[in-house]
């Protein structure tokens, strides 16, 4: 399986923009801190290999 590290210093630069907010840089590095927590918690669940005949959940419609 191959694993790619996101760049998340370029994702945050991208949500600051697009999202159009000014951050600090003590900010900016406790925002990646915890994008590489999350990241570190995600990557047992993402590497969970799933059956190819598993369904496909439905879509919620209210």
């Amino acid at each position: 399986m191959t694993t790619n590290t996101p760049d998340w210093a370029a994702y945050v630069a991208q949500m600051e923009q697009v999202l159009a907010l000014e951050l600090d840089d003590a900010r900016r590095q406790e925002l990646l801190i915890q994008f590489s927590r999350i990241a570190a918690m995600a990557q047992p669940l993402m590497a969970f290999a799933l059956d190819d005949r598993l369904e496909v959940a439905g879509v919620y419609k209210a």
